[in-house]
């Protein structure tokens, strides 16, 4: 058995879970609403304030995949119960020399290095605020009640400049630290 999908998800205040007939799971609150859809294999019971999962013994489904589908649908569930509750932030910041971000609404101005301003456009989903401070490295702070939108907008702001580990630029998450690597060594003749 999982020991994650053995777990109870505690429901918030304001906090509502449904699920229809055909496992769509439907979670609404303060933030927004998300739905997932849940595998049959797995049952939901929301009671006393909580919501279980269990696995179905009837269904089809190999013992296996049923353990696996236990534990990700609650921790799918769970996380989008956190979501429209209190909401998830991502902090970004620029590490480079003219490094420079700015916005327009939800659409993101990136200037890299490269000849030519890079432009993203973010769903609504996703609010964005932008930081350029004097001696301070440009800031892209992003708030989303969809855990899993949000890793995905991260990981494609950061594929624009990886952070390298020669000279340490590149996009990075607030507080990330990078393994330094020395460049080559003078042999000496």
């Amino acid at each position: 058995m999982s020991r994650i999908g053995k777990l109870p998800i505690s429901i918030p205040a304001g906090v509502t879970i449904a699920q229809d007939n055909n496992g769509v799971v439907t979670v609404k609150g303060p933030k927004g609403e998300l739905s997932q859809k849940v595998d049959g294999s797995i049952k939901m019971k929301v009671e006393d304030g909580q919501v279980i999962f269990e696995i179905d013994e009837n269904s089809p489904v190999n013992v296996k995949q049923k353990q696996a589908f236990h534990g990700l649908y609650r921790a799918l569930v769970n996380n989008m119960v956190v979501g429209v509750s209190e909401g998830y932030k991502k902090e970004l910041e620029l590490v480079g020399v003219g490094y420079r971000v700015s916005n327009q609404g939800n659409i993101i101005e990136f200037s890299l290095g490269y000849t030519h301003p890079i432009f993203l456009q973010l769903p609504k989903e996703v609010k964005v605020e932008t930081k350029s401070e004097r001696n301070q490295n440009p800031q892209i702070i992003l708030e989303s009640c969809d855990k899993q939108l949000l890793g995905l907008i991260c990981a494609k702001i950061r594929s624009f400049r990886m952070p390298e580990p020669y000279k340490g630029k590149g996009i990075l998450f607030k507080g990330e630290v990078i393994r330094r690597k020395s460049g080559k060594s003078a042999s000496a003749k």
